[in-house]
C-alpha cells in the first residue's frame, strides 16, 4: 500500500524540457515570462576530440552537457544553452554562438566575471571566449545569418603530430589550381543535397547559398574556407572530400555542377573526417521584423526546424 509521501509528485514545468524540443520551448516560454532573466550572448571555443558533438546524448557525452552542468553549479535554476550550430562528433569550433537566460536574482556578477566563473569549472577543451548583455528577443540560432567554416588538410607525406587532432592527412600530392576552379562552382544559391550526409528524416529543403569557397595554401598546409547562409548535416565535409578528389585527379572541376544537378549522395566525392573541420564564426545582422518571434512565441518556420540538423 503506497503511503501519502510515497505519492508522485508532479513534476516542475521548468525541468520537463526533455520530453520534446516543442515542449521545451513552451516550458522556456512559460517559465521565463514569469521569471525576471538577463540573457548574455556566450561566444564559445572547444576541441570536439573527447566529446559526441556539441547536443546533449543519450549516450557519450556533448559540449552542451559540460556547458550546463557548469551553468548549474553557479546558478540555482540551471540555465539552459539554445546554440546557434550543433557541430558533429570530432568536430570543433573557435566561433560558436550560443544564449543563456538567467533569473536576475541569481546572477550578480558582470559580463567578464561570468566568463572567468565558467572557465573556472569547465574542462580544459571548452572555453567560453566572450559573453555580453543582449536584448530579450535575442536568439543564437533563428538571428544567425550566416556561417563560416574552416577545414584543415596537412598535405605532406608525414602527419604533422601537433595537428593529428586538427587536421586530415592527405600524403600525396594535390593540384592546387583544379581545387580551385572546383571550389568557385560551389557558390551561389543549390541544391547540395550530393554533398550532405543523409538523416532519418526528410529536410524540407535542401538549398542553400554558399557566399565564400576558397582553398588557401601555405606550405603543407591546406585551408578550406567556405561560409553561406546555412549548411545541411556534413555538408562541409562533403564538399571538402569532393575537392580534395578532384585534386587527386579522381573527378575533373567540370563534374561538380553535374553533381549538384543530379542530387544523388552515392555520385559525389567522400566524406572528410571530422577533425579538420571548425565552426570558425557565426554572422548576425538585421533580421526582419515580420521574420522575427520573440521568446514567448518562439516557434520556428518549418524550413527553419529542418535546419537543426546542420553539420
Amino acid at each position: 500500500m503506497r503511503s501519502r509521501n510515497s505519492r508522485q509528485q508532479l513534476p516542475i514545468p521548468f525541468n520537463i524540457w526533455t520530453s520534446s524540443w516543442f515542449l521545451s520551448i513552451r516550458v522556456y516560454s512559460w517559465f521565463h515570462s514569469r521569471v525576471d532573466t538577463l540573457k548574455f550572448k556566450l561566444t564559445l571555443a572547444y576541441d570536439g576530440t573527447q566529446y559526441e558533438g556539441w547536443q546533449v546524448q543519450k549516450t557519450g557525452t556533448g559540449v552542451q552537457q559540460k556547458l550546463e552542468e557548469t551553468l548549474a553549479k553557479l546558478f540555482p535554476s540551471a540555465p539552459r544553452l539554445h546554440s546557434s550550430s550543433r557541430t558533429d562528433t570530432g568536430v570543433h569550433a573557435l566561433g560558436m554562438v550560443a544564449h543563456v537566460e538567467i533569473p536576475r536574482a541569481e546572477c550578480t556578477m558582470p559580463s567578464r566575471k561570468l566568463v572567468l566563473a565558467l572557465n573556472a569549472w569547465l574542462p580544459e577543451d571548452i572555453r567560453v571566449m566572450t559573453a555580453a548583455r543582449c536584448r530579450a528577443e535575442f536568439h543564437a540560432r533563428f538571428d544567425a545569418t550566416g556561417k563560416q567554416y574552416r577545414y584543415l588538410v596537412w598535405n605532406h607525406t608525414s602527419m604533422n603530430p601537433l595537428l593529428r587532432h586538427q587536421a586530415w592527412h592527405v600524403p600525396l600530392a594535390l593540384d592546387l589550381p583544379a581545387m580551385r576552379a572546383a571550389a568557385k562552382l560551389f557558390l551561389g544559391k543549390h541544391d547540395f543535397k550530393s554533398f550532405a550526409g543523409t538523416r532519418d528524416y526528410e529536410v524540407e529543403s535542401t538549398v542553400r547559398t554558399l557566399t565564400r569557397c576558397d582553398v588557401k595554401r601555405r606550405g603543407p598546409s591546406l585551408t578550406f574556407i567556405i561560409e553561406g547562409d546555412g549548411f545541411l548535416y556534413k555538408m562541409c565535409r562533403g564538399i571538402v572530400g569532393t575537392l580534395v578528389q578532384v585534386g587527386q585527379g579522381k573527378f575533373g572541376a567540370e563534374e561538380i555542377k553535374p553533381m549538384l544537378a543530379r542530387r544523388d549522395r552515392r555520385i559525389a566525392g567522400m566524406t572528410a573526417p571530422p577533425q579538420g573541420l571548425v565552426l570558425w564564426k557565426v554572422r548576425y545582422g538585421k533580421v526582419p521584423s515580420t521574420k522575427r518571434q520573440s521568446p514567448k512565441k518562439l516557434q520556428a518556420p518549418n524550413s527553419r526546424r529542418k535546419r537543426l540538423a546542420e553539420a
